[in-house]
């Protein structure tokens, strides 16, 4: 099938593993899962620490719970991403451990409070979802699948965060301000979660006429702050003056100056460079060397049977 076909044809999960795929759609949709797989994975591990912070036993659980969601989502991604055939599930936990393997930008940050949990389960989840639904109507279909499944868990996530933030915001004086400070901290970094503005963005016309997604990076920050600051000062969260936001009253829109935003920050971020996303790159190299020992023992099981692995093509 050749590029101008792909382009024709593009629509709601029309390709799959059956289709003999252009390099460009498969190495461009490589690319956008692998991506995805890996802030699944760099979110959990952000997270993971605050399992034992939680304050009660039923939070413990459900934020436990969280956890191990998100690492599922991103075995279930590496795997759609390994059906294209340009690189094995293996290769892109390589990457991803040796610090080449890129991920969204509010997992590089460090959290440090349980005041800061619902800026990522109840916010940077909510924007996710604003995205990944969008993407349930990807032309690879094996990652429109794997979008169904990962949509009914974050809308629990959701919930899950939303609770969260409603606990800690009818709490007191203190917990209010402390929320407020996490808010204002993090404000800036849910905001640019979408990704550059359209006139930077390096893949989006690309990914769109072949498919692979649905709305452009401004498109789908102008529908969350629609939603989700209105939600914010529902739970007495003031809107940090910085970027600017204003409220067109008669589309009931929020229009937000982007310039103001830190991109020098985020575009260091985004190459792997920023000194907290580093030490979460450490992290997870420190995980993936420490259970070295049962890849082996597994490899050397599969040598000694016959039996052997499904293995992507090269």
């Amino acid at each position: 099938m050749d590029l101008d076909t792909v382009k024709e044809r593009a629509g709601p999960r029309e390709f799959s593993p059956k289709d003999d795929m252009p390099e460009e759609y498969r190495k461009a949709a490589t690319r956008m899962i692998q991506f995805h797989a890996n802030s699944e994975i760099m979110g959990a591990y952000l997270e993971r620490p605050f399992i034992r912070e939680a304050p009660s036993l039923e939070r413990k659980l459900a934020y436990s719970a969280k956890v191990q969601d998100e690492l599922g989502h991103g075995q279930l991604l590496y795997r759609a991403a390994e059906s294209l055939g340009i690189k094995s599930r293996d290769q892109m936990l390589d990457e991803l451990a040796n610090g080449e393997g890129k991920f969204l930008n509010c997992f590089h940050y460090p959290m440090d409070s349980w005041v800061e949990v619902p800026m990522i389960a109840f916010f940077v989840d909510g924007a996710a979802m604003r995205r990944q639904a969008t993407l349930r109507r990807s032309s690879w279909e094996p990652y429109a699948h794997a979008m169904d499944k990962v949509c009914f868990e974050e809308g629990f996530h959701i919930k899950h965060g939303e609770s969260i933030l409603a606990e800690l915001a009818s709490g007191s004086k203190k917990e209010q301000e402390m929320v407020q400070d996490a808010f204002e901290t993090w404000w800036p970094r849910i905001i640019q979660f979408f990704g550059p503005t359209d006139d930077k963005s390096t893949h989006h016309d690309f990914a769109a006429e072949v498919g692979l997604k649905q709305m452009t990076n401004d498109g789908l920050r102008q529908a969350f702050l629609n939603s989700y600051v209105p939600k914010a000062k529902e739970y007495g969260l003031e809107i940090p003056d910085t970027p600017t936001i204003e409220h067109d009253e008669e589309t009931d829109t929020y229009e937000i100056a982007e310039d103001e935003l830190d991109w020098d920050e985020f575009f260091t971020v985004s190459k792997n460079e920023y000194e907290g996303g580093k030490h979460q790159i450490d992290a997870r190299k420190r995980a993936q060397d420490t259970v070295a020992w049962v890849r082996e023992s597994l490899d050397e099981s599969e040598g000694a049977t016959g039996s052997h692995a499904p293995q992507a093509a090269d």
